[in-house]
């Protein structure tokens, strides 16, 4: 999810500076390439941890002083890439994971420490590598020593992929507006987010998941849920709007208001025991009035506020392939922008219910230039927006030295 302010971290720090000293795993993360496989630990501190292999049968293991799972973490990660399961269980006064792996593998583990310009936490990272996958990556380093690999990884490290979550309206039993020629508005969504994803993840820097990739029913906070999962940094929801009289055209989008914004903030604040709502990463449940709604207020506000200015940008874009309703972004009280730490848009890309607008949703190359719009606009936004740790940051940096267009890893101007 979205990595929000220094000083939200602050607060959690200054809260979690009475809570017990143990080393508390707060999330696990698994990630296969075909250079090897990474597995990542969210962690409570910096960590003092223990990593070596067993044979007969080969497996990888971990030992952390005074580590305990934590109590969101119902299980761990299913198997992936060169990792056929991982196993954890209390080990006198530490914790063991174990990853049984398919065969004989090279580990190496790294922590990283947060920074001001990092607010993700302390994080302990393992990667694996089959033998010889190394060499074979790099022929004219065949005699690659282990500083240098750790040193790759370090820098490989020091910057993330911004991701965007988006969210095609309707599906299954919802087929949304229907046009005239029968088009329905779940199918046109998906089509234009599935071609919206291809091109973000073209996009060095970034990359985008769907809340859903085929034709079926996901509930509005069900499709918040699975943004949160994904760390996702803006959540993009695509409809194609209807009303009675067919004359009206143009594009809109849509962020969330104020009054729907306050409603939200109460329901988590009365029901935050039992919420899965996060804010910034940290449950509500276990804080006290005061820090939950100052947590919240910071959160919300700096989420609306990023909301507005992505939106303004899509909006920008949307011109200039098709008219625009209205040359503002609109506010309108939807569930599915609520979320208080994700920046959210809701973009109406054409009127389903106008017979030409319904004949471009249909067509293909119409569907394309309205993606490219999109992307064009959520790329405007980060360019002049970059969370600190991403690899966008990193672009825009080397930009600004170079003192011309951006050079680095292939991206264009």
């Amino acid at each position: 999810m979205a990595r929000w302010s220094w000083s939200i971290g602050l607060l959690i720090g200054l809260w979690a500076s009475t809570a017990s000293s143990a080393t508390l795993i707060k999330d696990v993360r698994l990630s296969a390439t075909a250079d090897g496989t990474r597995v990542v630990f969210d962690v409570s501190g910096a960590p003092n941890s223990k990593l070596f292999m067993l044979t007969s049968p080969d497996r990888v293991v971990l030992d952390i002083s005074d580590g305990e799972l934590a109590a969101e973490i119902a299980s761990l990660p299913t198997g992936r890439g060169l990792i056929k399961e991982l196993r954890a269980a209390p080990r006198g006064d530490s914790l063991r994971i174990v990853l049984d792996v398919a065969g004989a593998v090279t580990a190496r583990s790294f922590t990283i420490d947060p920074t001001p310009q990092d607010s993700q936490g302390h994080r302990l990272v393992i990667d694996l590598t089959a033998p010889g996958a190394l060499t074979a990556a790099t022929p004219s380093r065949s005699t690659s020593n282990p500083l240098q690999v750790v040193k790759s990884l370090d820098e490989i490290n020091r910057g993330r992929d911004l991701v965007i979550a988006i969210d095609a309206g309707h599906g299954g039993k919802d087929p949304g507006a229907i046009g005239r020629r029968g088009t329905q508005e779940k199918d046109v969504a998906l089509e234009i987010a599935c071609k919206l994803k291809a091109r973000i993840d073209a996009e060095p820097g970034m990359s985008a998941i769907l809340t859903r990739d085929g034709d079926y029913y996901v509930a509005h906070r069900e499709r918040m849920r699975i943004a949160h999962q994904k760390q996702a940094d803006l959540f993009v929801s695509i409809h194609a709007d209807s009303v009675r009289d067919r004359s009206v055209t143009g594009s809109s989008v849509y962020v969330l208001s104020a009054g729907r914004a306050t409603n939200e903030a109460a329901r988590l604040l009365a029901d935050r025991e039992n919420a899965a709502d996060l804010i910034g990463g940290v449950s509500l449940d276990d804080k006290d009035n005061v820090l939950a709604s100052v947590l919240l207020d910071l959160s919300q506000g700096a989420s609306m506020t990023a909301s507005a200015t992505a939106a303004s940008n899509v909006l920008s874009q949307l011109d200039r392939v098709s008219n625009v309703l209205n040359s503002d972004i609109k506010h309108a009280s939807l569930i599915v922008l609520t979320s208080p730490d994700i920046p959210s848009m809701l973009v109406e890309t054409a009127f389903i219910s106008n017979a030409s607008e319904e004949a471009k949703l249909r067509d293909v190359r119409h569907q394309q230039r309205l993606a490219e719009a999109v992307h064009a606009g959520v790329r405007a936004y980060f360019y002049d927006n970059p969370p600190p740790g991403t690899r966008v940051a990193q672009f825009k940096s080397q930009r600004k030295s170079a003192g011309q267009g951006i050079v680095a890893a292939g991206v264009s101007p």
